[in-house]
Protein backbone atom coordinates (compact mmCIF):
# COMPACT_ATOMS: atom_id res chain seq x y z
CA UNK A 1 0.00 0.00 0.00
CA UNK A 2 1.41 3.22 -0.57
CA UNK A 3 0.87 6.14 1.51
CA UNK A 4 1.88 9.96 -0.14
CA UNK A 5 2.85 12.59 2.00
CA UNK A 6 -0.25 14.34 1.75
CA UNK A 7 -2.22 11.76 3.64
CA UNK A 8 0.00 12.38 6.54
CA UNK A 9 -0.81 15.04 9.70
CA UNK A 10 1.18 18.45 9.39
CA UNK A 11 2.93 18.08 12.47
CA UNK A 12 4.76 20.85 14.39
CA UNK A 13 8.11 21.23 13.12
CA UNK A 14 9.37 23.17 16.22
CA UNK A 15 9.34 20.00 18.52
CA UNK A 16 12.17 18.76 16.17
CA UNK A 17 14.44 21.62 17.54
CA UNK A 18 14.99 19.30 20.58
CA UNK A 19 13.38 15.36 19.25
CA UNK A 20 15.01 13.19 22.30
CA UNK A 21 13.15 15.84 25.27
CA UNK A 22 9.72 16.13 23.03
CA UNK A 23 10.22 11.83 22.93
CA UNK A 24 11.00 11.32 26.31
CA UNK A 25 8.01 13.53 27.98
CA UNK A 26 5.50 12.65 24.83
CA UNK A 27 5.33 8.93 23.29
CA UNK A 28 8.53 7.64 25.43
CA UNK A 29 7.93 8.83 28.66
CA UNK A 30 8.07 5.05 30.01
CA UNK A 31 11.47 4.94 29.09
CA UNK A 32 12.16 8.22 30.45
CA UNK A 33 14.60 8.40 33.63
CA UNK A 34 14.08 12.17 34.58
CA UNK A 35 14.58 14.31 37.38
CA UNK A 36 12.78 17.50 36.62
CA UNK A 37 14.06 19.55 33.74
CA UNK A 38 16.04 16.78 32.44
CA UNK A 39 16.16 13.33 31.02
CA UNK A 40 17.55 9.93 29.73
CA UNK A 41 16.80 6.65 27.98
CA UNK A 42 18.30 4.11 29.81
CA UNK A 43 22.13 3.12 29.27
CA UNK A 44 20.77 -0.02 26.92
CA UNK A 45 18.11 2.14 25.41
CA UNK A 46 19.81 4.60 23.79
CA UNK A 47 22.50 7.04 24.55
CA UNK A 48 20.79 10.05 24.15
CA UNK A 49 19.91 12.54 26.94
CA UNK A 50 17.98 15.74 27.37
CA UNK A 51 17.41 19.00 28.42
CA UNK A 52 13.87 21.35 28.76
CA UNK A 53 16.21 24.30 28.14
CA UNK A 54 20.16 23.93 27.36
CA UNK A 55 20.42 27.42 27.81
CA UNK A 56 19.29 27.02 31.28
CA UNK A 57 21.34 25.93 34.03
CA UNK A 58 19.15 24.25 36.37
CA UNK A 59 18.58 21.68 33.81
CA UNK A 60 22.17 21.01 33.23
CA UNK A 61 22.07 21.06 37.28
CA UNK A 62 19.28 18.40 36.83
CA UNK A 63 20.98 16.46 34.57
CA UNK A 64 24.48 16.11 36.80
CA UNK A 65 22.52 15.35 39.24
CA UNK A 66 20.35 12.31 36.83
CA UNK A 67 23.60 11.16 35.82
CA UNK A 68 25.99 10.91 38.50
CA UNK A 69 29.93 12.03 38.08
CA UNK A 70 31.88 10.73 35.09
CA UNK A 71 29.12 9.41 32.52
CA UNK A 72 29.36 10.27 28.50
CA UNK A 73 25.96 10.71 27.21
CA UNK A 74 25.36 12.36 24.03
CA UNK A 75 23.21 15.63 24.44
CA UNK A 76 21.81 16.71 20.26
CA UNK A 77 21.09 19.67 19.41
CA UNK A 78 23.48 21.29 21.48
CA UNK A 79 27.29 23.14 20.31
CA UNK A 80 28.54 23.92 23.70
CA UNK A 81 28.60 22.70 27.50
CA UNK A 82 28.67 24.76 30.93
CA UNK A 83 32.33 24.73 32.62
CA UNK A 84 32.23 21.39 34.12
CA UNK A 85 31.03 19.43 31.96
CA UNK A 86 34.18 17.88 29.33
CA UNK A 87 33.19 17.52 25.61
CA UNK A 88 34.37 13.99 24.18
CA UNK A 89 33.05 14.59 20.98
CA UNK A 90 31.07 16.70 18.67
CA UNK A 91 29.23 15.65 15.71
CA UNK A 92 27.86 17.02 12.64
CA UNK A 93 24.44 16.14 11.48
CA UNK A 94 21.92 17.21 9.34
CA UNK A 95 17.84 16.68 10.05
CA UNK A 96 15.61 16.05 7.30
CA UNK A 97 11.94 15.91 6.97
CA UNK A 98 9.33 14.36 4.29
CA UNK A 99 8.13 16.39 1.30
CA UNK A 100 7.38 14.26 -0.64
CA UNK A 101 8.39 10.21 0.20
CA UNK A 102 6.48 7.74 -1.76
CA UNK A 103 5.70 5.44 0.93
CA UNK A 104 4.92 1.85 0.58
CA UNK A 105 4.70 -1.51 2.35
CA UNK A 106 6.75 -4.44 1.31
CA UNK A 107 5.68 -7.71 1.67
CA UNK A 108 9.36 -8.68 1.88
CA UNK A 109 9.80 -7.05 5.26
CA UNK A 110 9.94 -8.91 8.32
CA UNK A 111 9.34 -6.95 11.72
CA UNK A 112 12.35 -8.20 14.05
CA UNK A 113 11.88 -8.43 17.95
CA UNK A 114 13.87 -9.64 20.68
CA UNK A 115 15.25 -12.61 19.26
CA UNK A 116 16.31 -10.82 16.32
CA UNK A 117 19.02 -8.46 18.31
CA UNK A 118 21.88 -10.59 18.50
CA UNK A 119 21.87 -10.78 14.68
CA UNK A 120 20.37 -7.00 14.85
CA UNK A 121 23.53 -6.69 16.67
CA UNK A 122 26.26 -8.03 13.97
CA UNK A 123 24.90 -6.16 11.31
CA UNK A 124 25.05 -2.93 13.23
CA UNK A 125 28.79 -3.51 13.74
CA UNK A 126 29.44 -4.58 10.49
CA UNK A 127 27.38 -1.18 8.90
CA UNK A 128 28.10 1.09 11.05
CA UNK A 129 24.22 3.21 10.84
CA UNK A 130 24.34 4.81 14.73
CA UNK A 131 23.93 3.40 18.42
CA UNK A 132 21.77 0.46 18.25
CA UNK A 133 21.94 -1.49 22.02
CA UNK A 134 20.54 -4.02 23.37
CA UNK A 135 17.14 -2.88 23.96
CA UNK A 136 17.22 -0.13 21.24
CA UNK A 137 14.53 -2.12 19.56
CA UNK A 138 11.82 -1.22 22.48
CA UNK A 139 11.64 2.28 21.36
CA UNK A 140 9.95 1.29 17.90
CA UNK A 141 9.10 -0.97 14.88
CA UNK A 142 12.05 -2.31 13.42
CA UNK A 143 11.97 -4.17 9.83
CA UNK A 144 14.11 -6.46 8.20
CA UNK A 145 14.98 -8.41 4.50
CA UNK A 146 16.56 -11.62 4.76
CA UNK A 147 18.80 -13.59 2.40
CA UNK A 148 18.87 -16.85 2.59
CA UNK A 149 18.01 -16.90 6.37
CA UNK A 150 20.24 -14.27 7.12
CA UNK A 151 19.68 -10.54 8.23
CA UNK A 152 21.31 -8.62 5.20
CA UNK A 153 19.18 -5.04 5.56
CA UNK A 154 17.26 -3.23 8.71
CA UNK A 155 15.54 0.07 9.31
CA UNK A 156 13.21 0.99 12.10
CA UNK A 157 11.72 3.68 14.34
CA UNK A 158 13.61 5.79 17.09
CA UNK A 159 12.78 9.03 18.55
CA UNK A 160 8.96 10.12 18.32
CA UNK A 161 8.28 13.76 18.94
CA UNK A 162 4.38 14.38 19.21
CA UNK A 163 3.31 14.38 15.07
CA UNK A 164 6.77 12.72 14.06
CA UNK A 165 8.78 9.64 14.11
CA UNK A 166 12.40 9.41 13.14
CA UNK A 167 13.66 6.48 10.68
CA UNK A 168 16.51 5.20 12.07
CA UNK A 169 19.45 2.21 11.18
CA UNK A 170 18.83 1.80 7.67
CA UNK A 171 21.55 -0.36 6.47
CA UNK A 172 22.25 -3.11 4.52
CA UNK A 173 25.17 -5.55 4.74
CA UNK A 174 27.76 -4.48 2.10
CA UNK A 175 27.43 -7.47 0.21
CA UNK A 176 23.70 -6.77 -0.57
CA UNK A 177 24.48 -2.83 -1.56
CA UNK A 178 22.78 -1.44 -4.61
CA UNK A 179 20.16 -3.51 -4.71
CA UNK A 180 17.91 -0.65 -3.40
CA UNK A 181 17.25 -3.24 -0.25
CA UNK A 182 17.57 -0.03 2.34
CA UNK A 183 15.34 2.11 0.51
CA UNK A 184 12.49 -0.46 0.27
CA UNK A 185 13.02 -0.79 4.17
CA UNK A 186 12.93 3.08 4.48
CA UNK A 187 9.52 3.13 2.45
CA UNK A 188 7.87 0.61 4.57
CA UNK A 189 8.19 2.21 7.68
CA UNK A 190 7.58 5.39 6.09
CA UNK A 191 3.86 3.85 5.14
CA UNK A 192 3.36 2.70 8.61
CA UNK A 193 4.47 6.13 10.10
CA UNK A 194 1.91 7.51 7.57
CA UNK A 195 -0.88 5.04 8.72
CA UNK A 196 -0.48 6.89 11.86
CA UNK A 197 -1.04 10.23 10.81
CA UNK A 198 2.72 11.10 11.60
CA UNK A 199 5.58 12.66 9.50
CA UNK A 200 8.89 10.80 9.04
CA UNK A 201 12.05 12.81 9.86
CA UNK A 202 15.66 11.41 10.15
CA UNK A 203 18.98 12.63 11.07
CA UNK A 204 22.33 11.56 8.97
CA UNK A 205 25.89 12.41 9.91
CA UNK A 206 26.89 15.42 7.51
CA UNK A 207 29.67 13.91 6.12
CA UNK A 208 27.18 10.82 4.89
CA UNK A 209 27.12 13.08 1.97
CA UNK A 210 26.24 10.01 -0.23
CA UNK A 211 23.16 9.05 2.09
CA UNK A 212 21.92 12.60 2.31
CA UNK A 213 21.76 12.78 -1.19
CA UNK A 214 20.19 9.72 -1.72
CA UNK A 215 17.39 10.68 0.99
CA UNK A 216 16.48 14.18 -0.69
CA UNK A 217 16.36 12.27 -4.29
CA UNK A 218 13.63 10.35 -2.71
CA UNK A 219 11.44 13.42 -0.99
CA UNK A 220 13.23 14.44 2.12
CA UNK A 221 14.11 17.55 2.60
CA UNK A 222 17.16 19.58 4.85
CA UNK A 223 15.58 20.88 7.66
CA UNK A 224 18.42 22.26 9.58
CA UNK A 225 22.19 20.93 10.50
CA UNK A 226 22.37 19.54 14.48
CA UNK A 227 25.06 18.90 16.98
CA UNK A 228 25.48 15.52 18.63
CA UNK A 229 27.61 16.01 21.59
CA UNK A 230 29.31 13.85 23.49
CA UNK A 231 29.56 15.33 26.81
CA UNK A 232 30.92 13.78 30.10
CA UNK A 233 29.53 14.70 33.29
CA UNK A 234 31.56 16.88 36.46
CA UNK A 235 33.67 14.56 37.77
CA UNK A 236 32.61 15.94 41.33
CA UNK A 237 29.20 15.44 42.19
CA UNK A 238 26.77 18.44 41.59
CA UNK A 239 24.24 19.84 44.16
Amino acid sequence: MTMPAEESTIADDRLLDNPVWASLTGAHAHLAERNEDAARYPRDVAPFVALADAADGKSWLDLAQLLGPGVVVVVPGISEAPDGWEIVESIHGVQLVDISLRAETDDEALRLDHADVPEILELIARTKPGPFLSRTIEIGDYFGIRRDGALVAMAGERLHPPGWTEISAVCTDAAYRGQGLGTRLLRHVAARIRERGESPFLHAAATNVNAIRLYESIGFAHRREIRFLLVRTPSTPTG
